[in-house]
């Protein structure tokens, strides 16, 4: 077998495993709120504190993961924290305090933060750069159907039960072995790009001090507070000021999931003849258009057809494209601490239900909308004036073996010729 086919199968790995734990993950996580008033008593206030602490603690944690996954290799930090998660799930099935629980919940909350960067990071190093947007795509749609089948899986094996954390922490087990004895097929002249990694502090520090960087995580944030926790506001919105508003909500998920598995491939097309940059930008507009529909839409066929279709094609425009355009200003050296950096842009899970639901509390829907599509269209403006900065001149000395360019295929340097 020629090693660029071998390179491809690492990557269908990859993408395969992703969806396999995202199954494995939405099955159970996804009751979690569940489990804790069921099995704990608790309030929803209580319950949405605790739920909150593991994911920012893992918005802080991922970064610095990262950097580590630049030195000792990305194939050992996912392994160790696959099994940190795998861990962490039988310890929140088998847990029987509050305090168990929520200790389990937390590492399994830092593990996931770290597991994605990282394995984002790790498809990059293997498939080679033309094909690199076709596989962030394809992990994208994998990825979605473990969310659609997961909660499916969950509720007809009973919600929360402590055989489906089991089970789920079996899965990330076997993932994690499998992840540990197959061998990384890196071009050997990928590995002359980066001899020697840069050490973890410095090669974050790098990170966070490039501007570009800087911008694309503050618009990725903006763009994670629109569509990462959509279903936080959407539906108190729905339920207080429409008839029938729980029932539309569920059809709507549903419409969500399917507009991402048909329109995906369509997606990819057009961000291969377009470029990243304005894929993303077209994907922001799309979401500002939808956000209007959602506030002017008073019945099903509206919300459906005008507002979350378009939400929906909006959203898998921008996922790809945000990760190609970190991947365009990263190499083989730091690209680790540029994912694990970016990854901090996952604040904006907590930043859109909570200012989203203030709006909503405070002036109803306009409020609410309005902000979303700010933020949908500032988002646009950061990644476009990020992608028109030079790199950092450390950067470019790091670099000089490979330049940033060199690691950005050709649907991106289309998109910013100019750089």
């Amino acid at each position: 077998m020629s090693h660029d086919k071998q390179r491809l199968n690492y990557v269908l790995f990859l993408v395969a495993g992703s969806g396999l734990v995202t199954i494995a993950r939405a099955m159970t996580l996804s009751f979690l709120a569940i489990k804790l008033q069921q099995s704990f008593g608790l309030g929803p206030a209580m319950i949405g504190a605790l739920l909150g602490i593991g994911p920012l603690m893992g918005a802080v944690a991922a970064p610095f993961a990262g950097s580590l996954s630049d030195g000792m290799g990305r194939k050992s930090v996912l392994t160790l924290t696959l099994l940190s998660m795998a861990l962490a799930l039988v310890g929140m099935g088998l847990a029987e305090t509050v305090l168990a629980f929520c200790i389990a919940q937390i590492v399994a909350a830092v593990a996931l933060a770290i597991y994605e960067p990282i394995s984002r990071a790790l498809m990059s190093d293997v498939c080679p750069e033309p094909l690199r947007l076709n596989y962030f795509s394809w992990r994208y749609t994998a990825t979605n159907v473990g969310w659609a089948v997961g909660p499916l899986i969950g509720i007809a094996a009973g919600a929360a039960s402590t055989a489906l954390f089991i089970t789920a922490g079996v899965v990330y087990a076997i993932f994690a072995l499998a992840l540990h004895v197959l061998h990384v097929p890196i071009h050997q002249s990928d590995n002359t790009l980066a001899p020697v990694p840069a050490p973890l502090l410095k090669s974050l520090k790098m990170a966070i001090r490039d501007p570009r960087l800087a911008l694309f995580v503050g618009g990725g944030t903006l763009l994670i507070a629109v569509y990462g926790q959509w279903s936080a506001t959407l539906a108190p919105y729905l339920t207080g000021h429409i008839i029938g508003g729980m029932e539309i909500f569920a059809y709507l998920v549903s419409i969500n999931g399917a507009v991402v598995l048909i329109g995906n491939p369509f997606a990819r097309r057009f961000i291969e003849r377009t470029g990243a940059l304005n894929g993303l930008v077209v994907g922001c507009v799309l979401i500002v258009f939808s956000e209007i529909g959602f506030l002017n839409a008073a019945g099903f066929w509206g919300l459906a057809a005008a507002s979350m279709v378009v939400f929906t094609i909006g959203e898998i425009l921008v996922v790809p494209c945000e990760y190609m355009l970190v991947d365009r200003i990263s190499n083989n050296r730091n690209r680790g601490s540029y994912f694990g950096a970016h990854s901090f842009s996952t604040i904006g899970n907590f930043i859109g239900p909570t200012l989203g639901g203030a709006m909503l509390g405070a002036f109803g829907g306009p409020g609410m909308f309005l902000l979303f599509a700010g933020f949908a269209a500032a988002s646009a403006v950061l990644f476009a004036i990020g992608t028109r900065m030079p790199p950092p001149k450390a950067a470019v000395q790091l670099s000089s073996a490979g330049s940033p360019d060199t690691q950005a295929g050709p649907y991106l340097r289309r998109a910013n010729p100019a750089v």
